[in-house]
Protein backbone atom coordinates (compact mmCIF):
# COMPACT_ATOMS: atom_id res chain seq x y z
CA UNK A 1 0.00 0.00 0.00
CA UNK A 2 1.55 3.48 -1.08
CA UNK A 3 1.51 6.39 1.37
CA UNK A 4 -1.07 8.27 -0.89
CA UNK A 5 -3.28 5.26 -0.28
CA UNK A 6 -2.75 5.30 3.56
CA UNK A 7 -3.48 8.84 3.89
CA UNK A 8 -6.46 9.01 1.34
CA UNK A 9 -7.82 5.51 2.99
CA UNK A 10 -7.21 7.42 6.53
CA UNK A 11 -8.91 10.82 5.31
CA UNK A 12 -11.76 9.40 4.21
CA UNK A 13 -12.85 8.63 7.84
CA UNK A 14 -12.51 11.59 9.13
CA UNK A 15 -15.66 14.40 10.07
CA UNK A 16 -14.93 16.49 7.21
CA UNK A 17 -15.53 14.23 4.43
CA UNK A 18 -19.29 13.79 5.75
CA UNK A 19 -19.64 17.41 4.39
CA UNK A 20 -18.37 16.60 0.93
CA UNK A 21 -20.57 13.61 0.88
CA UNK A 22 -23.49 15.31 1.86
CA UNK A 23 -23.40 17.40 -1.27
CA UNK A 24 -23.69 14.43 -3.24
CA UNK A 25 -27.09 13.97 -1.95
CA UNK A 26 -28.34 17.15 -2.12
CA UNK A 27 -27.02 17.72 -6.01
CA UNK A 28 -28.87 14.54 -7.02
CA UNK A 29 -32.27 15.83 -6.04
CA UNK A 30 -31.75 19.18 -7.25
CA UNK A 31 -31.09 17.63 -10.36
CA UNK A 32 -34.03 15.51 -9.79
CA UNK A 33 -35.77 19.11 -8.70
CA UNK A 34 -34.50 20.79 -12.28
CA UNK A 35 -36.48 17.94 -13.92
CA UNK A 36 -38.96 18.97 -12.25
CA UNK A 37 -40.98 21.31 -15.23
CA UNK A 38 -40.90 18.96 -17.77
CA UNK A 39 -43.05 16.68 -15.53
CA UNK A 40 -45.41 19.15 -14.44
CA UNK A 41 -48.34 17.38 -17.00
CA UNK A 42 -47.13 14.22 -15.34
CA UNK A 43 -48.72 14.72 -11.92
CA UNK A 44 -48.04 12.42 -9.75
CA UNK A 45 -44.43 11.80 -10.86
CA UNK A 46 -43.93 16.04 -10.05
CA UNK A 47 -45.85 15.52 -6.56
CA UNK A 48 -43.83 12.89 -5.33
CA UNK A 49 -40.28 14.76 -6.60
CA UNK A 50 -41.69 18.29 -4.89
CA UNK A 51 -42.56 16.23 -1.63
CA UNK A 52 -38.80 14.99 -2.27
CA UNK A 53 -37.27 18.37 -2.60
CA UNK A 54 -39.32 19.54 0.34
CA UNK A 55 -38.17 16.50 2.60
CA UNK A 56 -34.21 17.84 1.62
CA UNK A 57 -34.45 21.06 1.83
CA UNK A 58 -36.30 21.10 5.69
CA UNK A 59 -34.29 17.84 6.96
CA UNK A 60 -31.30 18.01 5.37
CA UNK A 61 -29.96 21.09 3.40
CA UNK A 62 -30.95 23.91 6.13
CA UNK A 63 -29.17 21.32 8.91
CA UNK A 64 -26.08 20.98 6.90
CA UNK A 65 -26.23 24.77 6.58
CA UNK A 66 -26.49 25.08 10.04
CA UNK A 67 -23.80 22.83 11.06
CA UNK A 68 -21.47 24.01 9.04
CA UNK A 69 -21.67 27.29 10.32
CA UNK A 70 -22.59 26.23 14.10
CA UNK A 71 -19.54 23.63 14.15
CA UNK A 72 -17.11 23.37 11.43
CA UNK A 73 -16.72 26.88 10.21
CA UNK A 74 -15.39 28.25 13.77
CA UNK A 75 -13.71 25.21 14.24
CA UNK A 76 -11.78 25.85 11.28
CA UNK A 77 -11.13 29.72 12.07
CA UNK A 78 -10.40 28.74 15.76
CA UNK A 79 -7.84 26.23 14.15
CA UNK A 80 -6.15 28.83 11.59
CA UNK A 81 -3.26 30.10 12.14
CA UNK A 82 -2.80 33.89 11.86
CA UNK A 83 -1.53 34.09 8.19
CA UNK A 84 -4.67 31.60 7.10
CA UNK A 85 -7.16 33.36 9.13
CA UNK A 86 -7.91 36.03 7.26
CA UNK A 87 -8.39 34.49 3.87
CA UNK A 88 -10.38 31.78 5.86
CA UNK A 89 -12.97 34.45 7.37
CA UNK A 90 -13.40 35.99 4.07
CA UNK A 91 -14.20 32.47 2.70
CA UNK A 92 -16.17 31.45 5.64
CA UNK A 93 -18.21 34.50 5.27
CA UNK A 94 -19.12 34.47 1.27
CA UNK A 95 -20.09 30.55 2.61
CA UNK A 96 -22.65 31.85 4.74
CA UNK A 97 -23.75 34.22 2.63
CA UNK A 98 -24.69 31.69 -0.06
CA UNK A 99 -26.24 29.64 2.58
CA UNK A 100 -28.55 32.73 2.92
CA UNK A 101 -28.67 33.13 -1.02
CA UNK A 102 -29.68 29.74 -1.77
CA UNK A 103 -32.45 29.59 1.27
CA UNK A 104 -33.89 32.41 -0.22
CA UNK A 105 -34.15 31.44 -2.89
CA UNK A 106 -35.63 27.84 -2.06
CA UNK A 107 -38.11 30.04 0.05
CA UNK A 108 -39.72 32.21 -2.79
CA UNK A 109 -40.13 28.53 -4.78
CA UNK A 110 -41.52 26.39 -1.61
CA UNK A 111 -45.23 26.89 -2.09
CA UNK A 112 -45.31 26.01 -5.50
CA UNK A 113 -43.75 22.98 -4.72
CA UNK A 114 -45.79 22.66 -1.37
CA UNK A 115 -49.19 22.51 -4.28
CA UNK A 116 -47.18 20.11 -6.49
CA UNK A 117 -46.64 17.77 -3.58
CA UNK A 118 -50.43 18.08 -2.56
CA UNK A 119 -51.26 16.76 -6.15
CA UNK A 120 -52.50 20.46 -7.09
CA UNK A 121 -51.61 22.58 -10.12
CA UNK A 122 -48.63 24.96 -9.18
CA UNK A 123 -46.94 27.38 -10.98
CA UNK A 124 -43.07 27.23 -11.10
CA UNK A 125 -40.95 29.39 -11.78
CA UNK A 126 -38.63 27.73 -14.14
CA UNK A 127 -35.77 30.62 -14.22
CA UNK A 128 -35.74 30.49 -9.94
CA UNK A 129 -35.27 26.86 -10.58
CA UNK A 130 -32.72 26.94 -12.62
CA UNK A 131 -31.05 29.79 -10.34
CA UNK A 132 -31.30 27.64 -7.25
CA UNK A 133 -29.92 24.44 -8.60
CA UNK A 134 -26.97 26.60 -10.32
CA UNK A 135 -26.08 28.93 -7.09
CA UNK A 136 -26.46 25.48 -4.84
CA UNK A 137 -24.32 23.35 -8.00
CA UNK A 138 -21.51 26.44 -7.83
CA UNK A 139 -21.87 26.46 -3.81
CA UNK A 140 -21.01 22.99 -3.56
CA UNK A 141 -17.65 22.87 -5.81
CA UNK A 142 -16.33 25.58 -4.01
CA UNK A 143 -16.79 24.57 -0.92
CA UNK A 144 -15.53 21.10 -1.56
CA UNK A 145 -12.55 22.33 -3.94
CA UNK A 146 -11.59 25.58 -1.79
CA UNK A 147 -13.08 25.33 1.71
CA UNK A 148 -13.09 21.64 2.28
CA UNK A 149 -9.23 21.00 1.76
CA UNK A 150 -7.97 23.73 3.66
CA UNK A 151 -10.23 23.51 6.44
CA UNK A 152 -8.91 19.32 6.10
CA UNK A 153 -5.47 20.17 6.49
CA UNK A 154 -6.21 22.84 9.52
CA UNK A 155 -7.83 20.57 11.58
CA UNK A 156 -5.86 18.12 11.15
CA UNK A 157 -2.92 19.45 12.73
CA UNK A 158 -4.95 19.69 15.66
CA UNK A 159 -6.67 16.64 16.90
CA UNK A 160 -8.84 17.97 19.72
CA UNK A 161 -10.85 19.97 17.31
CA UNK A 162 -11.27 17.35 14.34
CA UNK A 163 -12.19 15.09 17.60
CA UNK A 164 -14.66 17.79 19.18
CA UNK A 165 -16.28 18.48 15.78
CA UNK A 166 -16.33 14.76 15.47
CA UNK A 167 -18.61 14.15 18.12
CA UNK A 168 -20.50 17.30 17.66
CA UNK A 169 -21.45 15.96 14.20
CA UNK A 170 -22.31 12.31 15.29
CA UNK A 171 -24.55 13.38 18.35
CA UNK A 172 -26.53 15.66 15.68
CA UNK A 173 -26.73 12.68 13.68
CA UNK A 174 -27.81 10.97 16.09
CA UNK A 175 -30.29 12.86 17.77
CA UNK A 176 -31.96 13.73 14.14
CA UNK A 177 -32.55 10.13 13.54
CA UNK A 178 -34.04 8.87 16.98
CA UNK A 179 -36.57 11.98 16.59
CA UNK A 180 -37.26 10.80 13.09
CA UNK A 181 -37.84 7.29 14.42
CA UNK A 182 -40.50 8.31 17.02
CA UNK A 183 -42.74 9.98 14.34
CA UNK A 184 -45.64 7.97 13.47
CA UNK A 185 -45.12 6.65 10.19
CA UNK A 186 -47.86 6.54 7.43
CA UNK A 187 -48.42 2.78 5.88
Amino acid sequence: MTQTNTSQEAASGLPIHSFSRCHDGIRTQLQSLARLPQQISETARAGATAQQALSMFRNVVFDHHAEEEKDLFPAVLAASNSEEYGGLRTMVDALTAEHRQIEALWRRLEPGLEQLAQGQPAQLDTALLIELVTRYEAHAQSEEEQFLPRAESILGRRDPSMAALGFSLHMRHQLREASRNDVPHAG
